[in-house]
């Protein structure tokens, strides 16, 4: 059967990947990317699905209420699977506000949206889904030694980042257990691979290092994180979107922890090789700068139980999906250029 699906943040990193998934493989679906394209979207991301049949852009921003609504209600909407949000944690830093704006308030724009479009139906929340795209930040810090997030976690969210996320989660969960509005929260891991806006550790590192610049790394580069190649974490979207139990909460992780400074060595080897230079040429570029204040210590994502329920694996150990990667970014320089010119706008 038929459905029709807003992806929001569809020209994003992550969103693009999830458009590009259902596109391809529900030709029977209605795909519509609602994106506002800001500085990290870009159409160009989607280039080889945009002509096809069942899918649509739509440039919106997620905090306008009423274009929403009456969107979810022109193409009877049934599905929403939210991925549109401020993500960079610097930026968080130095300007709050945004993230609380887009973050906070969109999401909630978005769930009222929903409610009412989908109260005012026939079917009301029947065959409804909204799907909201959260972090593994909202948990807060693991200790160096080890542990995991679990979903049972309690939040304690550290940047303006990590608290907008966990407002919007916990606004997600309130629509569901006030309104009875089928919804899941899906807490994810660092994600990598093709289309990642160069502003992100592992893209803009490469983009250095082929280019002979400085690789700024946090402290001594001891911070631990949990990484999760993008087209498996679209493939997890997919499955849970489909047959996720509502109400639930699924946390999506790589099982691939790495300190930072371990990433920086691999990423040098890595690109060095591929670009035909020996082995270590680009070691000088890494540069110790002044760590990030509130810098979480560690993050690892114990996946279990999607795995368990539902049957998800991830498809790639890091190693593997960073020669993925790493190829991709430079095989495609051409749309890496164009792209950093946005850095800082």
């Amino acid at each position: 059967m038929g459905r029709t699906i807003i992806i929001t943040g569809g020209a994003g990193f992550i969103g693009s990947h999830v458009v590009r998934l259902m596109v391809r493989k529900y030709p029977d679906y209605q795909i519509i990317n609602l994106d506002k394209l800001t500085y990290a979207g870009s159409l160009e991301n989607l280039r080889d699905v945009e002509d096809a049949a069942n899918y649509s852009f739509v440039r919106e921003d997620i905090c306008n209420y009423d274009a929403v609504l009456n969107l979810i209600r022109e193409r009877d909407v049934n599905g929403i699977i939210h991925l549109a949000a401020e993500s960079h944690v610097d930026r968080s830093i130095k300007d709050p506000f945004t993230f609380a704006r887009t973050n906070v308030m969109g999401t909630l724009s978005l769930l009222q949206a929903a409610k009412v479009a989908w109260e005012g139906s026939e079917s009301g929340y029947e065959d409804k889904m909204f799907y909201h795209i959260s972090t593994d930040e909202v948990y807060g810090a693991l200790d160096l030694n080890g542990g995991f997030f679990t979903e049972e976690t309690s939040y304690r969210p550290h940047s303006p980042y990590s608290a907008s996320k966990a407002s919007s989660d916990h606004f997600v969960r309130a629509f569901h257990d006030t309104y009875g509005m089928p919804t899941i929260v899906t807490n994810c891991s660092n994600n990598y691979g093709p289309y990642q806006f160069p502003e992100k550790l592992i893209p803009l590192f490469i983009n250095n290092i082929r280019k002979g610049k400085a690789l700024p790394v946090y402290g001594e580069g001891l911070n631990v994180r949990d990484w999760l190649y993008v087209e498996d974490h679209a493939r997890a979207i997919d499955l849970i979107f489909h047959k996720g139990k509502a109400g639930d909460t699924y946390n999506i992780g790589g099982f691939n922890v790495w300190r930072n400074i371990d990433i920086v060595k691999l990423l040098i080897r890595t690109v060095d090789r591929m670009t035909g230079m020996p082995e270590g040429t680009s070691d000088h570029l890494i540069t110790h700068v002044e760590d990030r204040k509130g810098h979480d210590l560690r993050y690892a994502i114990d996946s279990r139980k999607l795995s368990r329920e539902l049957g998800w694996q991830p498809s790639l150990q890091f190693e593997e999906g960073i020669e993925k990667t790493v190829r991709w970014y430079l095989d495609n320089e051409e749309w890496m250029d164009k792209v950093m010119s946005r850095v800082n706008q």
